[in-house]
């Protein structure tokens, strides 16, 4: 029996993944990978926050939290094509049917711009994104070292450090950026507790934790 899907609740803080359907990569070039970068600040940043991200040619790993209600509530207002709330009596369920929409909003731009780009047809992603609660300060913390581990992991550099598309460098580095990296540094403790964990990360054991 299939599980329910986990809903998208204010507050609440989301381990989110996806891949290619089928063999194709995602992202084909740099220019594919910032051009998501792009699309991901205009559909997701009003609707969420995020602490960490990592693109991989044919999948992706989103840490986010759902803003508060009335940031959302407010995203609503100014949006042009306005969702229909009648029948909800306040926006308990209407949250989770916006950041849903907003990341299918997301996903349904980029596969349209690739499959011009390319010449392509059809779906790009698989049907429905997988999302996990981030229930414990252990997952908060091993979650960002697996996320930014992942191209680690699946050998396309030996550091994260040497992988462009995350946000491993936004918290190495003192630069404007709207990776919510303050607030999780503090469960880190210091930069030097923060690599020290992203290098002991037994990356087949996390697997399991953080994608079962």
């Amino acid at each position: 029996m299939a599980q329910p899907r986990i809903t998208l609740e204010s507050g609440n803080t989301y381990h989110i993944w996806t891949h290619a359907n089928g063999n194709e990569n995602l992202f084909r070039c740099d220019e594919n990978f910032r051009y998501f970068l792009r699309r991901y600040q205009y559909y997701l940043h009003p609707v969420v926050e995020t602490f960490a991200y990592c693109l991989m040619p044919n999948h992706l790993h989103l840490m986010v939290r759902v803003r508060k209600e009335d940031e959302i509530l407010e995203f609503v207002r100014k949006k042009k094509d306005k969702p229909n709330l009648q029948g909800l009596a306040d926006l308990g369920g209407l949250e989770n049917s916006i950041v849903s929409q907003q990341f299918s909003n997301l996903f349904n731009s980029y596969t349209k711009s690739i499959n011009k780009k390319y010449d392509r047809k059809g779906s790009l992603f698989i049907p429905n994104f997988r999302r996990k609660l981030i229930d414990s300060d252990e997952y908060f913390v091993r979650l960002i070292a697996y996320i930014h581990n992942n191209p680690v992991h699946h050998g396309f550099v030996k550091n994260p450090n040497n992988w462009a598309f995350s946000s491993w460098h936004s918290y190495l580095f003192d630069k404007t950026t709207n990776i919510s990296k303050q607030e999780a540094l503090k469960w880190f403790g210091t930069k030097k507790n923060f690599s020290a964990i992203h290098n002991q990360l037994n990356l087949e054991k996390m697997k399991t934790l953080f994608e079962d």
